[in-house]
């Protein structure tokens, strides 16, 4: 179930003029909150690259270890394991 919300945001200065160049007539957005939507959808995207990012980088060093590392569980271990946690 997807939730609405609704924010005010006030910005003032340099602020203001760099969101008044992006919207309307000559920025790239139509208006303000197609603006901020853009901006939100982009942070969430590189959040969810730098969660993929240390994922890859935990696994190649994980598949990088050598073999003799690596001890044998069994499902009790693993779920004993992960309710420490």
């Amino acid at each position: 179930m997807s939730n609405s919300m609704t924010l005010n945001v006030r910005v003032t200065g340099p602020l203001s003029d760099f969101v008044s160049q992006n919207v309307g007539r000559d920025g790239a957005y139509e208006n303000v909150s197609e603006y901020v939507r853009d901006l939100i959808r982009r942070d969430r995207e590189r959040v969810e690259a730098a969660s993929f990012e240390r994922l890859k980088a935990e696994l190649t060093a994980a598949f990088a270890a050598p073999e003799s590392s690596y001890t044998a569980l069994d499902a009790d271990a693993v779920f004993a394991r992960n309710a420490r946690r």
